[in-house]
């Protein structure tokens, strides 16, 4: 493949994937949400987080698999300041901070 092909190809698929993109927000710009669809829409951030956690818990930053202590502390730390604040991010700060913490400890 000549990397014309490539570019051209690189592009129409972006191209298209702008205008879905954009026509879904053009097309339900002025149309609400349903109600079981706004009450889901709590939901993405926590599962978002949830999956974020999972995959490096699963696979650790340098590729190794197995979770360490200081994954496991972040991990509660997280969930528990995540639970006693109702704030996500919040809980990501407390999580990262026990993160560094612990890996420079241990």
């Amino acid at each position: 493949m000549r990397t014309s092909e490539a570019l051209l190809i690189v592009s129409v698929v972006a191209v298209v994937t702008y205008a879905f993109r954009a026509g879904g927000i053009v097309l339900l710009a002025d149309r609400g949400l349903p109600a079981p669809v706004a009450r889901a829409m709590r939901h993405v951030g926590p599962a978002v987080l949830a999956a974020l956690v999972a995959s490096i818990a699963a696979v650790g930053p340098d590729g190794s698999t197995g979770v360490g202590v200081a994954e496991v502390a972040a991990l509660v730390a997280t969930a528990a300041v995540a639970r006693w604040r109702s704030n996500l991010l919040v809980g990501l700060v407390a999580g990262m901070i026990t993160l560094w913490v612990c890996m420079a400890l241990i």
